[in-house]
């Protein structure tokens, strides 16, 4: 599905990630995980192709991204940013449409096909009651909910998703969280995403991709990379970790005051 060959990450004269040969195969679920300015959100930029590499290439399905027709790529990858801004009184449902353009080629008008794919994908995230709201009048966690509803709309086999919890309440974490490895399980989609809580992101991750801002990157199973040693390395803060059943749990562990 995505393959990335040497990639090479730079922002202000620090190199984020060095060397990164990396591959996701189909109906994988990776959590990329890092300290902040890790260069997390630039690598799911570079994979989504919004953003150039400084060295190396990435690859979708064997091809690389700038040999990808834009109309194309938005059929293949769908991305949610980790925030945005709403200038316009869009409706809920005009909103989560926008995310069928790329399947009308020629139409200008939406058909009954994007309709559903929109009224599915509310449902799913359980906001299909505001879809005549004006997305401006949404709380933080509708809205985010809501975009999340546009991803899915836009079916593509690779979903990118930085922090998809972000502004979700507990109950909302947990159900979009176990949504997404539904559709990695059971429809084989792929998805990659970017997120702070460590036991959501090995409850349901196959694999995880760690980051640390140096260069450095580590890369494999959650059981393999979620391990509180080296997981303590690359936040730069010691955790603990304890089985609990089938679950791993991952504590922080107090640092004692000077």
């Amino acid at each position: 599905m995505i393959a990335t060959r040497q990639l090479e990450l730079r922002a202000g004269g620090r190199t984020l990630v060095r060397d990164l040969d990396w591959t996701v195969d189909a109906g994988e679920c990776w959590s990329i995980v890092g300290r902040n300015g890790a260069g997390k959100s630039t690598l799911l930029r570079t994979v989504a192709g919004l953003r150039a590499p400084d060295a190396g290439t990435v690859e979708l399905h064997g091809r690389r991204l700038p040999d990808w027709p834009l109309e194309a790529l938005a059929r293949e990858r769908a991305y949610l940013p980790q925030a945005r801004s709403d200038a316009f009184a869009y409706s809920v449902m005009e909103t989560v449409l926008s995310a069928r353009h790329p399947y009308h080629a020629n139409r200008y008008w939406e058909h009954s096909d994007d309709h559903h794919a929109a009224f599915d994908a509310l449902a799913a995230m359980e906001v299909e009651h505001l879809a005549a709201r004006d997305v401006r009048t949404l709380s933080g966690g509708e809205r985010q909910r809501v975009a999340i509803a546009a991803l899915l709309a836009q079916d593509t086999p690779l979903l990118l998703l930085d922090e998809p919890a972000n502004a979700l309440d507990l109950a909302h974490q947990v159900r979009t969280m176990s949504l997404l490895a539904r559709l990695c399980r059971q429809r084989g989609k792929t998805v990659v995403m970017i997120g702070h809580d460590l036991n959501l992101a090995h409850s349901i991750s196959t694999h995880a991709l760690l980051l640390m801002g140096d260069g450095r990157w580590h890369a494999g199973t959650v059981d393999d990379a979620m391990q509180a040693p080296l997981l303590s390395s690359y936040l730069g803060h010691p955790i603990d970790a304890i089985e609990h059943g089938s679950r791993r749990i991952f504590i922080p562990l107090e640092t004692p005051h000077e």
